[in-house]
């Protein structure tokens, strides 16, 4: 069974910075794209950084310039460092990886359960 969880998330003053972590763990077979989104209140779940497995990035204009999406595929790991965080950053973040579980299986969509990260004023 596969499982991605995040962790890093928590309170911070606006013009601060946050590290989110998300490590894919259980058996598979190969990750293709990884993500990070979020979710306000009341709000759709957005795209935050998008990395492909060759490592092409993709970023919501919000936050280009402030947030950095990389991975380290030897550790199955996906990161997103948050700078000049804003109060508008508040959001439940959650990951997300495009992965295969074996070389026969198509590769699906999984998910991590989400991590608060609040930016107050």
């Amino acid at each position: 069974q596969v499982q991605l969880v995040e962790s890093g998330g928590g309170l911070v003053q606006a013009g601060g910075s946050l590290r989110l972590s998300c490590a894919v763990s259980g058996s598979f077979f190969s990750i293709n794209d990884m993500g990070w989104y979020r979710q306000a209140p009341g709000k759709q779940r957005e795209l935050v950084a998008a990395i492909a497995s060759a490592g092409s990035t993709n970023y919501a204009d919000s936050v280009k310039g402030r947030f950095t999406i990389s991975r380290a595929d030897a550790k199955n790991t996906v990161y997103l460092q948050m700078n000049s965080l804003k109060p508008e950053d508040t959001a439940v973040y959650y990951c997300n990886a495009d992965i295969s579980l074996t070389r026969y299986h198509r590769f699906n969509y999984y998910w991590g359960q989400g991590t608060q990260v609040t930016v107050s004023e």
